[in-house]
């Protein structure tokens, strides 16, 4: 769900420098990933996903992390995260799910928090399921350079829609 009070977001836009986007995501997966190590518990698993993690995938230029934990964990690790980060407050929050985000580094980081086997954690089958399908990522691909330029929520549906297809020839 969307909170509605929220200023609307920019158009959807990809980075017009793909290689340094990647670069610059890299840099920061390993600095964020070091920090989350140090900060969380042993049984979490810090994973990046998104579409810089997938060889050939365009990006907008933005990290997306997810951590995976134990449901006994969730509680602990969303504390140590909220404590950490900003809470994405466009982004769902339920007991078993919540978001994160710095719009204060470069690029955006976004950190997925989930519940491990849990009904919201299919961000890494996602990203696995592109990693392994060329074909695929050209879809994927295809579907942001259609949208490149218009409004997020209008790409955002768009994407719910391919990520859902994927995920349920995955039988999620």
């Amino acid at each position: 769900m969307v909170r509605s009070d929220l200023p609307p977001e920019p158009d959807f836009s990809l980075h017009p420098d793909q290689v340094q986007a990647r670069a610059l995501v890299e840099r920061l997966f390993e600095q964020v990933a070091a920090e989350l190590r140090v900060l969380l518990p042993a049984s979490a698993d810090i994973r990046h996903v998104g579409a810089t993690a997938v060889a050939g995938c365009v990006t907008k230029g933005d990290l997306d992390i997810v951590v995976r934990v134990p449901s006994e964990a969730f509680v602990t690790v969303d504390d140590a995260l909220a404590a950490r980060f900003p809470r994405n407050i466009g982004s769902k929050r339920t007991d078993a799910f919540s978001s994160f985000e710095d719009a204060t580094t470069t690029p955006h980081l976004g950190i997925q928090l989930t519940i491990a086997g849990g009904e919201d954690d299919y961000f890494h089958l996602f990203a696995d399921a592109l990693r392994q399908d060329p074909g695929l990522v050209a879809q994927y691909n295809a579907l942001k350079r259609e949208f490149d330029g218009k409004p997020m929520e209008v790409y955002r549906a768009a994407k719910s829609a391919f990520v859902r297809d994927v995920l349920s020839r995955l039988g999620r």
